[in-house]
């Protein structure tokens, strides 16, 4: 379903007019190297196996790595506002890791195709922020929470996003969704609202590309340029939000 919603819109940007370009990119991407998913991939990774080998078996919480880097809730943060961006990149077990690089590799390549590495690496990294900031603002319990599935269910909030915009079916990947999500409330260990976050920032990410310009812009003034400056203005307020929210509450757990 991905490959197909990449296809679509890459036909239809490429036979865009002048007048109503396509807020996706103009050029055919379908069959360009995703460098950034494929870099994403391979930081979590090395990060993953350094907590490893500093921690000298699978009990994580002795790597520093992991503890300076790990988002606490319930705790004193001492203005560490670092663990906003860090947290998103550590894992707890092989498990947790391999289903989030797994799932990272299937949703990712396609969206950067698509969005472009640029636009695709900041739906990214804000879903990244913007799950962090969610479990400071609702997860009230004491926890330590790390792991890229925030970032992950951003990307598919944005597929979501991209279904829509192409009016192709969306029952199976609401499925998808829904059945995450379910396992996200049910299973202990799991934060619910980092996910919730993630997946809420990814689908507006997506929308300040595919339908705001729509928006904001008369049809006359849809020239591609117009089109991918408010597309980025959207982006860029939506990671400055993010941002401002978590630093926000960081800074309120740390007096």
């Amino acid at each position: 379903m991905g490959q197909h919603c990449v296809d679509c819109i890459a036909e239809e940007a490429g036979s865009a007019r002048v007048g109503t370009a396509s807020p996706v990119e103009t050029e055919d991407r379908r069959t360009a190297t995703p460098y950034v998913t494929y870099a994403l991939i391979g930081i979590n990774l090395v990060l993953f196996l350094a907590c490893l080998v500093q921690a000298g078996g699978t009990d994580l919480t002795q790597s520093m790595i992991m503890a300076d880097g790990m988002l606490p809730t319930g705790f004193y943060l001492d203005y560490q506002y670092w663990r906003l961006l860090t947290s998103g990149f550590l894992h707890w077990s092989v498990t947790h890791v391999l289903v989030n690089m797994v799932s990272l590799y299937i949703i990712g390549r396609d969206l950067e195709r698509l969005f472009g590495p640029a636009r695709y690496l900041t739906i990214y990294l804000t879903s990244l922020v913007g799950g962090s900031a969610a479990v400071l603002a609702l997860q009230h319990e004491p926890s330590l929470a790390a792991g890229a599935s925030g970032a992950v269910y951003g990307l598919m909030g944005a597929l979501l996003v991209v279904v829509v915009r192409m009016k192709l079916p969306t029952t199976s990947l609401l499925v998808v969704i829904g059945l995450n999500v379910v396992i996200s409330w049910s299973l202990p260990g799991i934060s619910l609202w980092a996910h919730l976050g993630g997946l809420l920032f990814g689908a507006l990410g997506a929308l300040s590309v595919v339908w705001l310009p729509a928006v904001a812009l008369k049809p006359a003034q849809r020239t591609a340029a117009k089109v991918n400056q408010v597309g980025w203005l959207g982006l860029a307020g939506l990671f400055v939000i993010a941002l401002g929210a978590g630093i926000g509450l960081v800074t309120a757990l740390s007096v």
